[in-house]
Formats: C-alpha cells, sequence, structure tokens
C-alpha cells in the first residue's frame, strides 16, 4: 500500500512551471509529436478570408509542428516560444523563410505591437498561457476583425487487453505519485459529441469561453485522425507529455519499460486514435 506522504495530493504535472520540460528534448519532440491535418489550416485560412496583410503570431511554437503552412500561405510569423533551445530549434528550421522570426519568451511577457496582428495562434500549447492575462492580450494585439485560432488534440486507446496492461502499469508507478482523484478523463469513452462542450473548452484551453474575453463569431471544429507507434517510439511520446516528465525518475523509467513490454508482448505496435479541436473566435 502507498504510503500517502509519497502521493502528490496537489499536483497532475501540468502546472505552468512545467512548461519548461520540452526544452531539453527538443530532436526527440520535434520527431515523434503528431503532425495536424490539413483540413485545420484550410478552415484557418476560409476563416480569416482574403487580406492583403498577414501578420501572424505563433504562441508556444516549440519545434514548428504547425508553423510552416502559416508560412507557405504568406504569413509573416513572429513566433513566441519560452525555451532557447526550442528558439535555437526554430530559428534554423525555418531559416529560408524571410518573414519568420523568433522571440524567446512567455507569450505573457513577450514585447509585441498592438493592434498590428492579422492572425493569433496556438497549437497544443496555450493550456500553458495564464488564459486571464493571455486573452486580453491577444485581443489587444489583433486588429479589429481578426482572429485568435487555438487547436489541439486529444488521444485515445482502443479498449483491449493491451489497454488494460498498459493501465495496470499507471496504477502503479504514475498513481504511486498523482492521487487517483486528479486521473486524466478517459478520453476512449467519450463521443465526438461530448468534445463540443463548454467542459472541454475549459479541460483543453483552461479558460471557459472566447466569449468571455470579448471574441465573436465563435466557432469549434473536430478532426479525426489515427496513428500506429512502435514500442520505442510510443515510449517517446510519452516522454513528451509533461505528466510523465514530472514524475520521479525511478517511477517514470519503470512505467515507460513496463509499457513497452506489453506493446511488445501484443504485437509491438500502440495505436492512437486523435481528435484535434479547432477553436476560434474574431475580434
Amino acid at each position: 500500500m502507498v504510503k500517502i506522504e509519497n502521493i502528490s495530493t496537489n499536483k497532475t504535472g501540468w502546472e505552468r512551471k512545467n512548461r519548461v520540460h520540452f526544452d531539453s528534448i527538443v530532436a526527440t519532440y520535434d520527431k515523434i509529436r503528431w503532425d495536424y491535418p490539413d483540413e485545420i489550416f484550410s478552415d484557418i485560412f476560409e476563416y480569416c478570408g482574403s487580406n492583403a496583410s498577414k501578420r501572424a503570431i505563433e504562441i508556444g511554437a516549440g519545434t514548428g509542428k504547425a508553423t510552416e503552412p502559416f508560412l507557405d500561405a504568406g504569413y509573416d510569423v513572429t513566433a513566441v516560444e519560452l525555451g532557447a533551445n526550442m528558439s535555437a530549434f526554430l530559428k534554423d528550421k525555418y531559416k529560408k523563410y524571410k518573414g519568420f522570426s523568433v522571440i524567446t519568451s512567455s507569450f505573457e511577457d513577450a514585447s509585441l505591437e498592438d493592434d498590428s496582428y492579422d492572425l493569433i495562434y496556438s497549437a497544443s500549447a496555450f493550456h500553458w498561457v495564464d488564459a486571464s492575462v493571455g486573452c486580453p492580450k491577444v485581443m489587444n494585439l489583433l486588429k479589429d476583425n481578426s482572429v485568435f485560432a487555438l487547436f489541439r488534440n486529444n488521444a485515445s486507446q482502443q479498449k483491449d487487453e493491451l489497454y488494460d496492461e498498459v493501465q495496470l502499469a499507471y496504477n502503479k508507478h504514475y498513481y504511486s505519485h498523482y492521487m487517483n482523484s486528479k486521473r486524466p478523463i478517459d478520453l476512449s469513452e467519450m463521443t465526438v459529441d461530448d468534445f463540443l462542450q463548454p467542459l472541454e473548452v475549459q479541460r483543453g484551453f483552461r479558460f471557459d469561453s472566447l466569449e468571455q474575453y470579448g471574441f465573436r463569431d465563435v466557432v469549434m471544429k473536430l478532426y479525426k485522425a489515427s496513428c500506429s507507434y512502435t514500442a520505442e517510439d510510443y515510449i517517446q511520446l510519452l516522454d513528451t507529455y509533461s505528466d510523465n516528465r514530472a514524475l520521479p525518475d525511478d517511477s517514470r523509467e519503470k512505467l515507460y519499460h513496463e509499457i513497452k513490454n506489453a506493446i511488445i508482448k501484443h504485437g509491438g505496435h500502440q495505436k492512437l486514435n486523435f481528435i484535434f479541436q479547432l477553436y476560434m473566435g474574431r475580434k
């Protein structure tokens, strides 16, 4: 039985201080994190409409997994990225684009010009921003009628023997650190319609609604995708999740070891089903 003093009673691994976790695994992060469906970018561009000016900010750009489509569409993109290693990676990755620049800073602290941008977007990163600061700042930075676009993914596993063995590993090595009452939502039990509910805005983006900050014409769209990972690749993916990286080293190593062995035992691949959310509003 796990002693109560060994459990983080008030932590989830997703505390804001952990947003720098990824700066030490830049190459792995860029290799293993998911790509976004092309339809997301098409729908953002359609929502934005035609505009002679195309100035954009990307909040929490990471390694630029969502950056290139905007550059290719003719946007001048200012990437705001807190990690120094991530920033250096971004500058090198997109050095051929004259309209690309990087500010190494949190979005809350970044010095940017008000009423100057046609689009501000963030891909699987805005949950790291203090929305009470970030959303009003976005509103101030945007020109009238310009767009704020947030998108993220939700990954779930099929419920089978592999799923059950992975959950046993989490029960032993993950929930010995985090309280069972803080268990993440079981996404495999959610329907597509569940992701359209207001609660999912709070869970995914950490604020109640874009309307509460004055945005209008608000829309939410969903997109499905799937991906199969080898055992090794799946462990690398897990190691890009903040809650896993925040585990004690011993717990994390045992968790990964047991999950990897379970995947190998059941055929060597882990399939994930993705539901991507796109959440947009206009100033």
